[in-house]
């Protein structure tokens, strides 16, 4: 399938798209602390459970002729491209456990800056990551904006070393998710991230079998969950994977800095967490790096 962008084709809804995902996810700490008092793996177990619920109870009722014309694209493929998919979409399934289990239990145990910081890392490791690894050209102006970005973490990184191992391993587990969605193409997203769902319960439910927890039976546990995972998980994760279609990884991974901005000013004024001053420039150089970064598209944008 053909991802190039044609002449006439407008990147805006790409872009749109872009942008909402982190937007969404920048708010997650608070329904996520709502429900702080129940362990990390039972809020991520019950999360995948009703998002995947939920996503195919859509597709098989809205979406059937879409995941038809994917089976069919699969079935049709060579048998070595086969196995490379099969193999990718578990990869991202690994990782986006990971990254989810890493997320939720920092922000209930560790900080919620911590958390934010995370996604400060990820939008560097995704560009270097896409540059080596896809090969994906950065530009002058790119460059210097990363630049930016390095000198923000390592002013942020002056603080604990267990907040930054947590926020390394949050933000790298995320950054290579992105890359390996890059990566497959031809399929509709929503399908890809149902199968990555699915293939996540092959680890949740041996878990829940064998949980010395007792089942949540609080309804602020239940309905907190479902909100986690339909507008927290399914919207923000389809709307990324959207983007990706016309979109480099650099850029997705760059606009995933609105995430932690929202995360940090949330943790200072909601939450009332204490932050050192020098905080504050950071994540203002943080702010010039992003519109940097991204000063052609939204001169496009602005432009019509």
């Amino acid at each position: 399938m053909n991802n190039e962008i044609k002449p006439t084709e407008s990147r805006g809804k790409y872009f749109l798209a872009a942008f909402l995902a982190p937007f969404i996810w920048g708010f997650m700490s608070i329904p996520v602390r709502w429900i702080r008092g129940w362990p990390a793996e039972d809020i991520l177990y019950f999360r995948i459970l009703t998002a995947m619920l939920i996503l195919w109870i859509f597709i098989l009722i809205f979406r059937r002729k879409k995941l038809k014309e994917d089976i069919y694209h699969y079935k049709e493929l060579v048998q070595k491209d086969k196995q490379k998919y099969v193999w990718l979409t578990i990869l991202a399934s690994l990782f986006i456990f990971g990254n989810w289990y890493t997320y939720i239990y920092c922000i209930n145990h560790i900080s919620i800056q911590a958390a934010a910081f995370a996604y400060m890392l990820c939008p560097l490791i995704t560009t270097a990551a896409a540059h080596f690894i896809l090969r994906e050209e950065l530009s002058l102006i790119k460059k210097t904006a990363l630049f930016f970005a390095l000198c923000s973490v390592i002013m942020l990184a002056t603080g604990s070393l267990t907040e930054v191992l947590w926020s390394i391993a949050i933000g790298g587990l995320y950054a290579f998710y992105l890359i390996i969605q890059r990566v497959v193409q031809g399929f509709d997203k929503l399908n890809i991230l149902a199968i990555q769902l699915l293939l996540c319960m092959v680890i949740v439910v041996p878990k829940l079998l064998f949980n010395h927890h007792a089942l949540p039976t609080a309804p602020v546990f239940w309905y907190t969950t479902f909100i986690i995972a339909l507008l927290f998980t399914i919207i923000p994760l389809y709307l990324s994977m959207f983007a990706l279609n016309k979109i480099s990884s650099s850029t997705v991974g760059i606009m995933l800095y609105i995430n932690p901005i929202i995360a940090f000013l949330l943790a200072v004024f909601y939450f009332k967490e204490q932050v050192d001053p020098h905080k504050f420039w950071a994540y203002g150089l943080l702010i010039v790096a992003l519109l940097l970064f991204n000063s052609k598209i939204l001169t496009k944008i602005r432009k019509g």
